[in-house]
């Protein structure tokens, strides 16, 4: 009993995960193929994150690439079936998202901190080393009878820079 109640409880996450995608179909015609394999290749499976569609395993890209087969045998241009595609999951989805108001930042800022790095850079380089002013005679002079005086009394754990020590 305690075998068997090991058993499923081992196989739980096992049977949990996605279930495999159906087999592609290619294209009857090599054109149409060949538009949807380059589709493939710059649209992000939103599973894996990482990879294009053509290379997730993930049953969604495959779902992904079915649609979009489905579209190009029916007629639709390669932006029509990129934008039906934003549409439904959002510029994620694509591996180079357009530039618009809502990606300024995605595209522009990378190159706006690299110059505010290098403007801090140039700053910071070109500032001069603060001079410290002399004493004047007077200073001079009140310093020479405050360290004649006992009033300033050296540090007793203190050992002299050339003692031998």
């Amino acid at each position: 009993m305690v075998i068997l109640l090991a058993a499923l409880t081992l196989s739980g996450p096992a049977l949990a995960q996605e279930p495999a995608a159906p087999p592609d179909r290619p294209l009857a015609s090599p054109g149409q193929e060949a538009r949807a394999q380059a589709i493939f290749e710059v649209v992000r499976c939103v599973v894996c994150q990482h990879e294009s569609i053509a290379d997730s395993p993930a049953g969604i890209a495959g779902d992904m690439r079915r649609l979009i087969r489905e579209q190009i045998a029916t007629g639709a241009t390669d932006q029509a079936v990129r934008d039906d595609l934003v549409r439904r999951y959002g510029d994620y989805v694509l591996f180079t998202p357009p530039v618009r108001t809502g990606t300024w930042l995605l595209w522009f800022g990378p190159a706006l901190l690299a110059l505010i790095g290098g403007l801090a850079l140039f700053v910071f380089a070109r500032r001069k080393a603060v001079e410290t002013a002399l004493l004047s005679p007077d200073e001079e002079r009140r310093l020479a009878d405050l360290l004649q005086r006992e009033t300033v009394r050296p540090d007793p754990d203190a050992s002299a820079p050339h003692d031998g020590r």
